[in-house]
C-alpha cells in the first residue's frame, strides 16, 4: 500500500518530523538499538560466566560448558532477532 492512501492523521505525524519512528497507524517503530543493546548484554552475561565455568571446571566437563555456552549464545542471538522481527510485523500490520 502507498504511503500517500493512508489516513490523514498519519500524515500529520509524517509533517511533524517524526519520519524516523513513523510506521503506519502512527504507531512507534520497534528499537533496533534497544534490541541490540539487550543482546549485546545477554551475550556478555553468558559468554563470561560459561567461560568463567568452563576454565573453573576444566578437563570434558569444561568442554562440555563451552559448548553449551556456545548453545546459548546461539539461542540467545534467535530469540533476540525473533522478538524484532515480530515487533516490526506487529507494528506495520493493516488492521481492516
Amino acid at each position: 500500500m502507498d504511503r500517500d492512501t493512508w489516513s490523514s492523521g498519519d500524515n500529520d505525524a509524517r509533517r511533524a518530523g517524526s519520519t524516523d519512528d513513523w510506521v503506519p497507524d502512527g504507531r512507534a517503530k520497534p528499537g533496533l538499538l534497544s534490541r541490540v543493546l539487550v543482546t549485546w548484554i545477554e551475550l556478555t552475561i553468558v559468554g563470561i560466566t560459561g567461560g568463567l565455568l568452563g576454565v573453573t571446571v576444566g578437563g570434558p566437563l569444561g568442554f562440555i560448558i563451552s559448548l553449551v555456552t556456545t548453545l546459548l549464545t546461539v539461542a540467545i542471538i534467535f530469540y533476540n532477532v525473533n522478538e524484532l522481527v515480530k515487533n516490526w510485523l506487529r507494528a506495520t500490520q493493516q488492521n481492516p
